[in-house]
């Protein structure tokens, strides 16, 4: 028999490679010396009567050193990895496994969660082959027609997302890859959205069944159902407004707290109450207090932007009260006003060109702009009738025509500066081609708001001409502003650094991303945990908010189709039963049994 029949890793046993020096030690070792002692010379010698065993204390005297050589050899033995061969029956037909990884299954049972439940299980029904569809943050196949151990280590491998699931998907997704004599089973708590709720993944289920394939549905339901969780998050006027919601079957009363302030909300069953605090200096978590078995809801990170000023450069030879007003009201920016023609040093984040005389305008106030936006600021540009004559060259991001009549407001783009505004049209504007991307466009064609990027930086064109329109009146003005500015200088807004769990967070180019699982290099983030994610410049929270995954409970499904282990013919796999673990054992006995024995023997 070759060591590979008994042993995973035979070069472990190099280890009894110890046991030379051992035997050495013990081969030099002095033997002990008569001394005479005159304190007892006068007690009577003791003549020995042949009752001792020479052979009983010789091993007593070395009993020492067999612990010790059986120890090493222990050792030995567990580095080498021994196994015995045993053989398990498993289904003989192609198996696809979906195993439901949204954020509903880490609902605690008391002995774990559905999750772990529910991969136990699947472990215990692959076939031959098995496919694994996983629905989690996102559809993924992580083995296709793999033997049972690859099957089952893929399974090992498998995490719950704290991120709704598609089963749907994933259903569908297992219908492509099975065959007409596959058998396909599907792990779940069949709870939540469950990828377009239980009408989507009973559609998938149907069309499965029509395949041809065995169709067997697992639910792991176990847990309580009470469940309260916070399923929303926005941000308004400075506050954050928390939406708590109770999907269980009783009334609850739960404590909200964020940044030391704590709110009290009691909901009846099915109830939702948005709580408003307001929004903390810096990033924070709102926690429910108390608990229940879906904990997952229960904490929701709050990032808010670091408080860096924002040093914008306004450069214009009109009076712009309200443009000046508007800056200046934004706390974080530092405004410097200055008055062509002027020699502008410094560096700024943001530079700003409104109702400019074009011969005034400094060869080197237009540099400084270009620098701004090489080293990673912003630009805006105002139009006016001549403002292609300013010589503003490659950061006009459009090709500017003459003065026209306005009809209307054709399109917004969904842009950070323009959600949720209305821009109101004005009576007159510059004609123009963008070159970049029209944000906000009129009816002719002609952008009133236009963005392009620049290696490094943004520039930005404003439409709306000197003292032309009302809009400079609107309350929405420095809003509008505020979110330009925040633009330009790259500074991100609340939505940008508060996502929902199950998107992706994109980023310009390989970055090390700390997780709440770990580190990783990546240009792409699966937001798939609940938490904070950072890289040495940003910090992005992500949680659940899911009012449909947060409601734990779910109506008991049919499992039609066979159980999980039944269901067509089986065959048997030779599988590797690992006997490390009682190596390891026996090595942890006799290290006790040596210190025991020195114990005895008083040398400890």
């Amino acid at each position: 028999m070759a060591l590979g029949d008994v042993f995973a890793a035979p070069l472990g046993l190099a280890a009894l490679a110890a046991l030379v020096p051992l035997v050495v030690l013990y081969l030099i070792q002095p033997d002990p010396r008569e001394l005479p002692l005159p304190t007892v010379a006068f007690l009577q010698s003791d003549p020995d009567e042949g009752g001792s065993n020479p052979v009983l204390e010789r091993l007593r005297r070395n009993l020492l050193l067999l612990l010790q050589v059986l120890a090493i050899v222990l050792l030995a033995v567990g580095l080498a990895a021994p196994y015995v061969t045993t053989t398990r029956e498993v289904s003989a037909q192609p198996t696809v496994l979906v195993v439901d990884a949204s954020a509903s299954m880490a609902t605690e049972t008391g002995d774990g969660t559905r999750f772990a439940e529910a991969v136990a299980a699947a472990r215990a029904a692959v076939g031959t082959p098995t496919t694994v569809v996983v629905a989690g943050g996102s559809v993924r196949t992580p083995v296709t027609e793999a033997d049972p151990e690859d099957a089952r280590s893929a399974l090992d491998e498998l995490r719950v997302a704290h991120a709704p699931g598609d089963l749907r998907g994933a259903i569908e997704r297992a219908r492509e890859l099975a065959g007409s004599e596959s058998r396909v089973l599907v792990f779940s708590d069949f709870a939540g959205g469950s990828g377009g709720g239980e009408a989507g993944w009973k559609q998938a289920a149907d069309a499965v069944r029509a395949s041809g394939a065995t169709l067997t549905l697992r639910q792991f339901g176990s847990g309580t159902t009470e469940n309260v969780g916070i399923v929303g998050r926005s941000f308004e006027n400075r506050n954050v407004v928390l939406r708590v919601a109770n999907t269980g079957a009783t009334a609850a009363e739960r404590t909200l707290t964020v940044a030391g302030q704590s709110r009290t909300v009691s909901l009846q069953p099915g109830d939702r109450r948005s709580v408003v605090f307001p929004l903390p200096a810096a990033s924070a978590t709102a926690r429910l207090a108390g608990s229940d078995a879906f904990p997952v809801d229960d904490s929701v990170p709050v990032a808010v932007p670091d408080e860096q000023a924002e040093d914008t450069l306004l450069l214009t030879n009109g009076n712009n009260r309200n443009l000046r007003t508007a800056l200046d009201v934004i706390p974080t920016v530092n405004v410097t006003v200055k008055r062509p023609p002027v020699s502008t040093t410094g560096d700024y984040d943001a530079v700003v060109f409104a109702d400019v005389v074009a011969e005034r305008v400094l060869g080197s106030t237009v540099e400084t702009a270009q620098r701004t936006v090489d080293d990673g600021g912003g630009v805006l540009l105002q139009g006016q009738r001549n403002v292609g004559e300013v010589g503003y060259g490659d950061l006009l991001p459009v090709t500017p025509g003459g003065i026209e009549q306005s009809g209307g407001i054709d399109n917004v783009t969904s842009h950070p500066v323009t959600t949720g505004f209305d821009f109101p049209a004005p009576d007159y504007h510059l004609g123009a081609t963008a070159t970049g991307t029209a944000l906000v466009t009129l009816s002719d064609g002609s952008p009133l708001l236009a963005t392009d990027g620049r290696a490094g930086g943004r520039t930005m064109y404003y439409g709306y001409l000197p003292n032309q329109t009302a809009f400079r009146y609107d309350y929405r003005y420095p809003v509008f502003w505020k979110r330009a500015i925040h633009w330009l200088a790259d500074r991100p807004s609340l939505s940008d650094l508060n996502r929902e769990t199950g998107t992706t967070l994109q980023l310009a180019n390989e970055t090390t991303v700390e997780t709440p699982t770990g580190r990783r290099t990546t240009a792409a983030v699966q937001l798939d945990r609940v938490g904070t994610y950072r890289t040495t410049d940003r910090r992005t929270s992500a949680a659940l908010l899911s009012p449909a995954e947060s409601n734990v409970s779910a109506a008991p499904v049919d499992a039609s189709g066979a159980g999980a282990g039944d269901g067509g013919p089986t065959t048997g796999q030779q599988v590797r039963q690992d006997l490390t673990p009682l190596v390891l054992l026996g090595l942890l006995g006799l290290l006790g049994a040596e210190l025991g024995y020195l114990r005895r023997r008083g040398d400890i």
